[in-house]
């Protein structure tokens, strides 16, 4: 949980960039990859990441710049981390201009009651789960990946190193 706004933003921020390196590594033509038939898309999955920083704020009554409930997902990488980079900056700046005690104030959402501070970690916490999860169809896809918290198997020769097994 977070008792600063400056907690959540120094930790936004770090997950933001990794965010962005990943993305940064899908093609416009994987987007279509999925781990089985019926499952998530990588497109998906990525825009799922971005409107749901939109999404989830809007709920509780902040608009971030330039965020549409009814926009659907396009079909460009380039679109995608360039709408997500507008939201993650607009929602530092919101945040920036708000006072701690806010992290305090409960909303509803999604049927149930949430403060403030948790509804941001939900927010860090929602992008580390689908980043794991794209990896996973990068990899399918035969895309690099790329180390968030470690070095990814392609990184490990960067540092004269073989990669563990």
């Amino acid at each position: 949980m977070y008792s600063t706004f400056s907690e959540f933003i120094n930790d936004w921020q770090q997950e933001s960039d990794a965010t962005i390196k990943l993305f940064e590594k899908i093609t416009n033509d994987k987007l279509s990859q999925k781990v089985y038939s019926d499952g998530r898309t990588m497109g998906f999955i990525a825009w799922h990441i971005v409107y749901t920083v939109g999404e989830i704020l809007h709920t509780v009554g902040i608009q971030l710049d330039g965020f549409d409930i009814d926009e659907n997902m396009p079909n460009d990488m380039k679109i995608i981390i360039d709408k997500y980079q507008k939201f993650s900056k607009s929602l530092i700046e919101k945040v920036s201009q708000m006072t701690d005690d806010k992290l305090e104030e409960e909303f509803q959402v999604y049927g149930e009651i949430w403060k403030f501070c948790d509804l941001l970690k939900g927010l860090v916490f929602h992008q580390i789960h689908h980043r794991g999860q794209l990896t996973v169809l990068m990899r399918q896809a035969g895309l690099p990946v790329v180390g968030i918290y470690g070095p990814s198997k392609e990184e490990w020769a960067q540092f004269g190193m073989d990669a563990p097994d």
